[in-house]
């Protein structure tokens, strides 16, 4: 018995990245630099490819580039064929030599300036031949950025509740309030929650898990209203703020010592048990050939991170 598809030409992987470039930037320009090739190059990578398949998959004008309906089809059978092989190879990288290689870590804004040198110090003693390249974005992102492979492991709040990603806690975190010299809760500890029903409190701009984090407490509390007239882009210029006598904030344990460090005019509060906690977590996605490296990871990292204030979670 013979199989009709035995004698099809197979595409390349080197067309199907140059399809899947051109897919993705619609322009072959950007496409030739983003998987640097060369333009003439790509251009006839592309047209072997549909000569190939036997079906044209961009529509081509003076100003723009499309993809035709089969274009718009085989687009994301390119990119999963990539993918596979991009497995494929990690696959046997991980299998070879574990700790080596590339390995592109995510983390959020609220926890990088804070963990970040806990992580690199532990990497470079422990795993001098992997090449750690960290992003620091916000969690859509970065969850985006697990989902299509372009980042390999994510270090931030949990949880995420996503589809397909697993989550390995490391610690759970108390929240401060941080606030001006003349408030009558700096100082203080054994704070009720409610408090928080009457303060002007200060919170990070949309896209900050760490601002629908606050904003869940400030519902916890009893206060329904949004209580935000000022936002800022990061913990210290929210901080400084705090210290000019626009109201008051909210910081997680790990960011205290750094962000008020740089003002005279800040008193900390302390929130009465149970205080309103965070939990931080690297987060992989599911059946990731690295899989075991990022437990053992997460296992070293639990180690590392237990000088910090922070309540270290051990392993379910």
């Amino acid at each position: 018995m013979s199989i009709g598809n035995g004698r099809r030409r197979q595409p390349s992987l080197s067309q199907l990245r140059a399809f899947a470039a051109v897919a993705e930037h619609l322009h072959f320009r950007d496409a030739a630099a983003a998987i640097g090739m060369s333009q003439p190059a790509l251009s006839g990578a592309v047209s072997a490819l549909e000569e190939t398949l036997g079906v044209t998959l961009l529509e081509r004008t003076t100003r723009k580039v499309l993809l035709s309906p089969a274009g718009e089809r085989l687009a994301v059978r390119a990119k999963a064929v990539l993918d596979a092989v991009g497995a494929l190879l990690e696959e046997a990288e991980a299998v070879r030599a574990p700790f080596t290689g590339v390995l592109r870590l995510g983390v959020i804004p609220t926890v990088a300036p804070y963990l970040l040198p806990t992580v690199l110090r532990l990497v470079h003693e422990r795993y001098p031949h992997l090449d750690l390249q960290v992003h620091e974005e916000q969690t859509a992102n970065l969850v985006d950025g697990l989902n299509s492979g372009r980042l390999d492991l994510l270090l931030l709040a949990v949880p995420l509740g996503v589809p397909g990603v697993v989550e390995l806690p490391l610690f759970d975190e108390d929240f401060v309030l941080v606030t001006p010299l003349e408030s009558g809760l700096g100082g203080r500890e054994g704070i009720p929650r409610e408090a928080l029903k009457e303060l002007n409190l200060l919170l990070l701009d949309e896209g900050h898990c760490l601002r629908d984090q606050a904003l869940d407490i400030c519902r916890e509390a009893g206060r329904e209203d949004a209580p935000v007239t000022t936002t800022a882009a990061g913990l210290s210029t929210l901080v400084q703020l705090v210290a000019g006598g626009l109201g008051c904030t909210l910081l997680p344990r790990t960011a205290l010592k750094l962000e008020t460090a740089r003002s005279s005019q800040l008193l900390t509060g302390y929130f009465a048990d149970p205080a309103p906690t965070r939990r931080v977590a690297l987060a992989m996605r599911a059946g990731a050939a690295r899989g075991a490296e990022y437990e053992e990871l997460a296992a070293a990292l639990r180690e590392a991170l237990r000088a910090l204030p922070v309540r270290v979670l051990e392993p379910a």
